[in-house]
C-alpha cells in the first residue's frame, strides 16, 4: 500500500503547496480548469472541498463559494467527475475535504470505491475523529486511500498521537483556532503544534508530513510554514482569486505563492 499524497510531497523535495478549491465552483468545467492551472503552477496536492450546508469550519469566503454551488444543484457525482478530469491531466495528488455526513449518507464504502476509481488519493475529514472512523479506515485500506485527520493547538497529546497513528500522507495541522480565511500574520501556535506532531511521530516510530492550513495567503507565509513543516495549505486566497479573476486570476495567484517554495526562493537568490 502506497500513499499518493506522501509521494507527491516527497517529489517536491519534502516541501509542497496544497491547494483547496470547492468542487463545482464557479461551475464544474471552470473548476477543473482552475485546478489544473493551480497544479501546473506547482501545487503538488489538491483538496477538493465538498459543498455542505452546515460548514462549521469554513470561513466566509469558502462558505459563500460552496453555497453558490449548492444553490445551483450539487451531487457527489460531480466530485468523481472532477477528480477523474484532473487526474487525467496532472500528476497532482487529489484529495477531497469533506464533512462526514455526506459520505455517511452516500455510503462510506461506495464513496471510497468510486473516489479511488476516479484516481483520488484520500480524504480529509475535519469533523471525524479517528476513534469514530472505523468504517472509513477499513474502506481506506481496502481502496488504498489516505485517511487524513486534523490536529489543532488545543489537541491533547493523546489526540495528536491518534491523529498521527491513523493518518497517512500527512496530518492536517490547523495553525489557528477558528474558521478558515486569509490572515495577515501566521499564528506562532502552528510552529509549536508542528513540533508536537513531529515528537508524536518519533515516539510512535511513524514520521509523517505536517501540512499547515488556515490563513496562508502570501509567499512569505509559505516560506515561514515550510521552514518547520512539509506542506502549506492555501484555500481562501485561491478561492478569492478564482472569483475575482477566473482561471487566469487563480493561476496568477498560484504562481505568486509558488515563489515562496524553498526551491523557488533558492533559485532567485
Amino acid at each position: 500500500m502506497s500513499s499518493k499524497t506522501a509521494a507527491a510531497i516527497e517529489a517536491g523535495g519534502g516541501s509542497a503547496l496544497v491547494a483547496y478549491l470547492p468542487v463545482g465552483f464557479p461551475d464544474p468545467d471552470t473548476c477543473v480548469e482552475a485546478v489544473v492551472a493551480v497544479a501546473e503552477a506547482g501545487f503538488r496536492v489538491i483538496e477538493l472541498g465538498i459543498p455542505y450546508s452546515d460548514p462549521g469550519m469554513d470561513g466566509p469566503v469558502i462558505q459563500a463559494a460552496t453555497q453558490e454551488v449548492l444553490d445551483t444543484g450539487f451531487d457527489l457525482q460531480t466530485v468523481f467527475d472532477t477528480v477523474q478530469a484532473v487526474t487525467e491531466r496532472t500528476d497532482a495528488a487529489v484529495l477531497t475535504m469533506t464533512y462526514w455526513n455526506p459520505i455517511l449518507q452516500y455510503g462510506v464504502d461506495r464513496f471510497a470505491r468510486k473516489f479511488a476509481a476516479a484516481g483520488g488519493a484520500g480524504l480529509i475529514t475535519p469533523d471525524l475523529t479517528p476513534e469514530n472512523a472505523g468504517e472509513w479506515l477499513t474502506a481506506a485500506e481496502r481502496y488504498d486511500l489516505d485517511p487524513i485527520f486534523l490536529a489543532a493547538p488545543s489537541s491533547t497529546d493523546a489526540r495528536l498521537a491518534s491523529a498521527v497513528q491513523h493518518s497517512r500522507g500527512f496530518v492536517y495541522t490547523v495553525s489557528t483556532m477558528g474558521t478558515t480565511g486569509a490572515r495577515g500574520d501566521m499564528d506562532a501556535a502552528a510552529r509549536r503544534l508542528a513540533g508536537r506532531i513531529g515528537e508524536a511521530g518519533q515516539r510512535l516510530g511513524k514520521p509523517i508530513a505536517r501540512c499547515v492550513g488556515l490563513g496562508i495567503s502570501k509567499p512569505d507565509h509559505v516560506r515561514d510554514v515550510l521552514s518547520y513543516a512539509e506542506g502549506a495549505i492555501v484555500g481562501s486566497a485561491l478561492v478569492t482569486a478564482l472569483r475575482e479573476g477566473g482561471v487566469a486570476g487563480v493561476a496568477e495567484k498560484a504562481a505568486e505563492l509558488v515563489s515562496g517554495l524553498p526551491s523557488a526562493s533558492d533559485s532567485v537568490s
